[in-house]
């Protein structure tokens, strides 16, 4: 289980996470959602011991962190596809990891497997298209068959075949009782594999709710009214609209449809009928989660910002960069030495720098006992393309 209790990170006078509560449970998957700059990486840099909270928690099955024995096989991350020596193939990275992690090598051909990469395992990974550097970072982050998983941007580069593979993989997971954390911008995708969606906008939580009530509260009837002519066009949707309000239901009009909540198909067909009202359309509009993130978010950036943290007394007030820059990732102005890594969460296996992710010691460190080096093999820059093609 994940649990984030109180969580605020200041970056300077950017206060980028601002009282983050909420959990994730085990044996589901929970969808971390909000617009960019709303706090989601660096939350997940928090819980993955990259960046030291200002104040709260953040926990993985009770313990921070810096606290696990054993993080590769505790937490599987993936935050970026990028970790990779380009001249290494999948295969020896996946061993290497395996080495530095403590893990089995035996591990590598299953997570190969897993991931549809077998056939192109001894290829150097420079070669790769992103679709495949991603899939490589989730087989990183499940080499040690970790319990809680933390995905950011999981989908990222896949292609349809891809982002249904992944789909199953992640319900599977859940299914045999691994706890999922997914931050992602592709709503759709989220809504078909989520049970659970935390909303944040301004680092604040603005809804945490299961998705099936979330989706579910705001469904509607559509209902097209024919229109009888003669100048009469608005007497039959208004008596309609009147007797369906008189049952309970709560009508608004949109041209010559009626949408119509509170009420179930059966209720509005006898007001149709009691009205002698002819219904060209019945059917039930569902609120996708798009249009509900969108209604949350936008209300809550359309309200001014909050004002920064007075400084403490006899301190000089901070200020803001001049470009105005303090990013999501967690590099921002005021990140000292006190906001990064402490040596029990690298000695714990952590990263060495702030853009490793959880388990070994990567210098780019992109998913959980990860290890890449600068050795002198041979390789070019990592490819561009679609999953299934070359580097382009």
């Amino acid at each position: 289980m994940i649990t984030v209790e109180g969580l605020v990170k200041h970056f300077g006078p950017v206060r980028a996470v601002d009282g983050l509560t909420f959990t994730a449970q085990a044996g589901s998957v929970t969808g971390f959602l909000g617009p960019n700059g709303a706090g989601k990486t660096t939350t997940l840099r928090m819980l993955l011991g990259l960046v030291r909270p200002s104040e709260g928690k953040a926990l993985i099955n009770g313990r921070s962190f810096a606290e696990l024995e054993n993080p590769a096989k505790e937490v599987g991350a993936a935050l970026e596809a990028t970790g990779f020596h380009p001249g290494r193939s999948a295969r020896d990275h996946l061993r290497v990891t395996c080495m530095a992690a403590g893990l089995p090598t035996e591990r590598v051909g299953a997570v190969l497997e897993m991931t549809g990469l077998t056939d192109d395992a001894d290829r150097r990974v420079g070669g790769y298209s992103l679709g495949m550097r991603q899939r490589l970072t989730l087989a990183t982050a499940v080499l040690g068959e970790p319990p809680v998983l933390i995905l950011d941007e999981p989908a990222n580069g896949l292609d349809p075949a891809g982002i249904h593979w992944l789909r199953a993989m992640l319900r599977h997971l859940a299914d045999v009782g691994c706890t999922i954390l997914v931050s992602s911008h592709v709503l759709s995708e989220v809504e078909q594999i989520a049970d659970h969606v935390v909303i944040v906008t301004r680092g604040k939580v603005v809804r945490d709710a299961p998705l099936s009530e979330l989706v579910g509260d705001k469904n509607e009837l559509r209902v097209g009214v024919e229109s009888p002519g003669d100048g009469a066009e608005h007497e039959q949707p208004g008596r309609l609209a009147a007797a369906l309000e008189n049952a309970g239901g709560v009508v608004r009009h949109e041209g010559d449809r009626l949408y119509v909540t509170g009420l179930n198909a059966a209720a509005v067909g006898r007001a149709a009928l009691e009205t002698q009202t002819v219904l060209t359309e019945l059917a039930e509009e569902r609120s996708g989660l798009e249009k509900i993130f969108l209604e949350l978010t936008m209300a809550e950036l359309s309200a001014p910002p909050p004002a920064p943290p007075p400084p403490p007394d006899g301190a000089p007030a901070a200020s803001a960069p001049a470009d105005g820059s303090a990013t999501d990732a967690g590099l921002g102005t005021g990140d000292s030495a006190k906001d990064r890594p402490s040596k029990a969460a690298l000695t714990a296996g952590g990263p060495e720098a702030d853009g490793a992710e959880a388990g070994g010691p990567e210098a780019d460190g992109t998913s959980s006992g990860g290890t890449s080096s600068g050795d002198p093999e041979a390789g070019g820059a990592a490819g561009t393309g679609d999953e299934s093609g070359r580097a382009r």
